[in-house]
């Protein structure tokens, strides 16, 4: 035994290298006809059998999927919409503001123009009783300086 650990190890091929090979790929074959191939059976049905259980779920969780975009198609319609008639009352608010102005404005305008002829009319009567009061107090008062 002594012997055996101190000697050469020989690691040039020879013609036995062939053998061997064949030897490994018997085994190989050996063991995939009554080891591989029947645990490989039994993990393919445990995995059909799992597999109702798992396409369940996954059928499950496709109709979330779907019932998801459904929902945030609908959240965006819903939310186009909302903004669109956000917008029109908007637009109706604006039209019917300015519609007020231009009212307002034309009202305004009216009353300037009455008060602008009503003023224009006192103005004119105003300068016509003082002018008839001037004639008045120059008749006065001349007739003051005649007397003194």
């Amino acid at each position: 035994m002594f012997f055996l650990a101190f000697a050469e190890v020989q690691l040039v091929p020879d013609g036995t290298i062939f053998i061997y090979i064949a030897l490994i790929l018997l085994m190989i074959w050996i063991l995939n006809r009554t080891f591989f191939r029947p645990i490989n059976r039994v993990v393919e049905s445990r995995e059909k059998n799992k597999g109702g259980r798992f396409t369940e779920a996954e059928t499950i969780l496709q109709q979330v999927g779907e019932k998801q975009t459904k929902y945030n198609q609908a959240m965006l319609e819903a939310r186009a919409r909302g903004y669109e008639t956000i917008e029109s009352e908007r637009a109706a608010a604006l039209v019917h503001r300015e519609a007020k102005i231009t009212e307002v404005k034309a009202e305004v305008a009216q009353k300037f123009e009455q008060e602008s002829a009503q003023l224009q009319t006192q103005t004119t009567e105003a300068r016509a009783a003082i002018a008839a009061e001037a004639d008045k107090l120059a008749e006065k008062i001349s007739s003051n300086i005649l007397r003194a």
